[in-house]
């Protein structure tokens, strides 16, 4: 997040955003060197690119106009972690619904809302349509750091929550 968004999510001054931000890049500065870093290679390429290989174009880093290139900057922070983070769920879809077809489960996935999958399933597949909703997730794409998947069930969508 930027200083602006910052300050309205937590309905502070810009300059304590600001503050905040400098405070957390002094702690972790490898952070700061990779955005850096994110941001140079894509100004060089005119694009960036998930864990995945996806591209993302951006022309406005080269744009005259400063609220374009500071989009573009933006745009070229975000698409390597929300892009990958996408890509991710969309594997995550795919083993899903193979692993619900190959156990012969009535259970479906129906609906994906950024980083959650819902699946529908009769309440004597519920456990077993759970516990694989879980596993695939958690093992669509291995990383150093472990996928945590949170799996809650319901007769609604509003009481699983």
């Amino acid at each position: 997040k930027g200083e602006f968004s910052l300050a309205q999510d937590l309905q502070i001054s810009m300059r304590e955003a600001k503050a905040y931000i400098e405070d957390y890049l002094g702690s972790f500065p490898s952070v700061r060197e990779y955005m850096k870093n994110v941001v140079e290679k894509a100004k060089e390429n005119g694009y960036v690119t998930t864990l995945f290989g996806r591209r993302r174009a951006l022309p406005e880093l080269s744009a005259s106009n400063f609220q374009l290139r500071a989009f573009g900057e933006r745009a070229a922070l975000n698409t390597p972690i929300q892009g990958t983070a996408a890509d991710i769920i969309k594997l995550a879809m795919v083993k899903v619904y193979n692993r619900l077809e190959k156990e012969g489960l009535r259970a479906r996935l129906i609906l994906q809302v950024h980083d959650e999958l819902i699946v529908e399933a009769p309440l004597e597949e519920q456990e077993q349509a759970g516990r694989i909703l879980k596993e695939e997730m958690e093992q669509a794409f291995i990383m150093q750091v472990p996928l945590a998947v949170d799996m809650h069930a319901g007769a609604s969508w509003f009481e699983a929550k």
